[in-house]
């Protein structure tokens, strides 16, 4: 048996080897961005230069890509803002819906004229209380590392000119403004508040809602991934775009009808990294389909990788890109060889069986991908993961669907978020159950390295194994 997902995965070679020149450039600050640009000039001249030698070739092209990482990286960190050490009076536009905290209220803010984010804490009262997205402020304030804390005097509501903003900032407002006001769709009179936070975070991408013990109790049972939209809510998006599109004669105009539409999404649920990736791949997958190529592999996911680092090399640390790409990446790695452990005939035979052999073997992919990082991040190891998933997956199925009828249809609010409410209460019981997690788990950076060894060994193993078995007994 063949393992044709690496075999056709020559981006992912390249991929690595642009992380491993943002590690560098993260950390190695000797070079300025003229010389490295300079460096790179070199390294793609000798790469052409060798092209009557392949692997060397190959070696060259893989360097230019380290060399890229670690440029984009030096430019990124040399062209981020410095903000001022004294106060200063600035205009800014809410972005983000106030998030209550025992003496604050925290809103992200852009900047007029300049465009950069800031994370603002104002004092808590009525005025802040019932700021929305797109209103206006006049701030005296002092700035240190994106933050700023604001008493109550040192701001006003004002009217800024928005056309200083760049059109993708302006977008980008356009749409969360959107998803405010479809947001109250779901904030029906004497709804469970617990169930509203997840609606708003599994549908729209709005977290502000959550509590801590919620949080807590995802994070417990290992379903916090339904909380952050991903490639699982993108997905189920898609099938339902395909299926009310499914025999149409433009196969063309309907996939790029899709795409858009997913696009649309991703901007409405504010272009987080997880979201922007599962669409960088639904689209190169889309655009595959029209050619009857294989779809969804490990060179797709090492495209979108190079593409999202080129556009910010420093969501490499980002802790929702690390453990996405990992999920996805050991799904597509040990999903064909979970596959083989049962017969295809028995599997299509029986559905039922199948279905659970689905989320059984996704899961446990995934969960090999993401449990060293989960570790390392947050000290913990869910043991029901498993039943979780048997619990939480056809439960957002059918929540995302339900959310798109509440949007057109607000009466069935109240169906939504008894729904939610039941899920909550399931997942509540499972947390309390023995043994639910295994805390204080601090693995070193290097802990985790030799766990990914580890696995990956495993797998070469494992695939070994199952070669042996497929071939005939005589060549054994």
């Amino acid at each position: 048996m063949r393992n044709r997902l690496l075999e056709n995965s020559p981006l992912l070679k390249l991929a690595v080897f642009m992380m491993a020149g943002i590690v560098v450039g993260h950390y190695v600050m000797v070079l300025t961005p003229l010389q490295l640009l300079l460096l790179l000039a070199v390294a793609v001249f000798l790469a052409l230069m060798m092209r009557r030698n392949g692997q060397l070739q190959s070696l060259a092209i893989c360097v230019c890509f380290a060399v890229l990482g670690w440029f984009l990286t030096v430019w990124h960190k040399t062209s981020e803002p410095v903000w001022p050490e004294e106060k200063v009076v600035y205009e800014a536009v809410v972005t983000s819906r106030p998030i209550e905290n025992p003496k604050t209220m925290a809103i992200d803010v852009v900047l007029i004229g300049r465009g950069h984010t800031l994370k603002c804490y104002l004092y808590k009262d009525g005025r802040s209380k019932s700021l929305k997205i797109g209103d206006g402020l006049k701030i005296q304030s002092r700035m240190e590392n994106g933050r700023t804390f604001v008493t109550s005097w040192d701001w006003q509501r004002s009217r800024p000119t928005l056309s200083s903003l760049s059109v993708l900032t302006r977008t980008r407002l356009f749409f969360l403004k959107l998803r405010s006001r479809l947001l109250e769709r779901f904030d029906v009179e004497d709804a469970d508040d617990d169930a509203y936070a997840v609606v708003a975070a599994m549908t729209l991408g709005d977290k502000s809602a959550l509590t801590k013990e919620l949080k807590d109790t995802y994070a417990i049972t290992g379903a916090s991934h339904v909380l952050a939209l991903s490639g699982l809510h993108l997905g189920i998006i898609y099938m339902l775009l395909s299926f009310l599109t499914v025999g149409h004669r433009w196969q063309t105009m309907t996939q790029i009808f899709i795409v858009m539409s997913v696009w649309l999404f991703v901007f409405l649920v504010g272009m987080s990294s997880s979201v922007v990736r599962s669409a960088i791949m639904l689209s190169v997958y889309a655009l595959l389909q029209l050619g009857y190529r294989e779809k969804m592999s490990i060179n797709t996911l090492a495209f979108t990788a190079i593409v999202m680092l080129m556009a910010n090399p420093l969501s490499l640390f980002d802790v929702g890109f690390q453990m996405s790409f990992m999920a996805v990446f050991f799904i597509l790695l040990f999903m064909p060889l979970f596959n083989e452990l049962i017969a295809q005939k028995n599997l299509m035979s029986h559905r039922v069986v199948k279905w659970f052999w689905s989320i059984f073997a996704v899961s446990c992919a995934a969960q090999i991908g993401v449990a060293p990082l989960i570790a390392y991040y947050f000290g913990r190891f869910s043991t029901y993961f498993l039943l979780t998933n048997l619990i939480v997956l056809p439960a957002a199925m059918l929540i995302l669907y339900l959310s798109l009828v509440v949007l057109l249809i607000p009466s069935f609010a109240y169906l939504l978020l008894y729904i939610v409410s039941r899920l909550n209460a399931a997942l509540i019981r499972i947390a309390s159950m023995p043994y639910a997690s295994i805390e204080d788990l601090h693995p070193s950076i290097m802990q985790v390295v030799m766990i990914y060894v580890i696995i990956l060994a495993g797998y070469i193993l494992m695939e070994r194994l199952l070669r042996i078995k497929a071939l005939p007994a005589g060549e054994c």
